[in-house]
């Protein structure tokens, strides 16, 4: 009888559990200022000879502009050719933030450029300054762990 209970347990058990995975394909996330942001909304195209890269979260974005979708290291802080940036897109007031020539550091590194699924990976952290120099509120804001997964690359885009 005890055979037949411990059975019973055992077939019990192995039904009752349940595995409910998430997939976060695509992603764009990252911690913005130590507090984990998680963009909504992503998209990937080039516009005027850049490739940009863009994450929303409500209004708040980020865009990353870069010379090219080639994978590899891209520096920001050096030049206005590879920046990052994040704003309120909906509010004119509130802070706007970038990377720029001698302003702001971090780096963009894309890891794969899927050419067949039109998708892009890579991870990225910086540290953008305040485009308004007199908020002393708010001088810089930081993302760091920052990671985008499979973010779809649109057909181009001119104006």
């Amino acid at each position: 009888m005890k055979k037949y209970f411990y059975f019973l347990l055992l077939l019990f058990v192995a039904v009752s559990c349940t595995e409910d995975i998430k997939f976060n394909n695509p992603a764009f996330q990252g911690l913005k200022d130590n507090v984990f942001w998680r963009a909504n909304a992503y998209t990937s195209y080039t516009r005027d000879g850049s490739f940009i890269i863009s994450g929303q979260l409500g209004p708040d974005a980020v865009t990353f502009k870069l010379p090219s979708s080639a994978p590899g290291t891209y520096i920001l802080g050096v030049d206005d050719i590879k920046t990052a940036s994040y704003s309120n897109v909906f509010q004119d007031d509130n802070p706007k933030f970038s990377t720029g020539t001698k302003k702001g550091s971090g780096q963009i590194v894309i890891t794969d450029l899927d050419s067949e699924n039109k998708t892009i990976s890579g991870t990225f952290k910086f540290t953008a300054i305040n485009n308004d120099a007199t908020d002393l509120e708010n001088p810089k804001i930081t993302f760091t762990e920052g990671v985008f997964y499979k973010i779809p690359i649109t057909p181009t885009l001119e104006y």
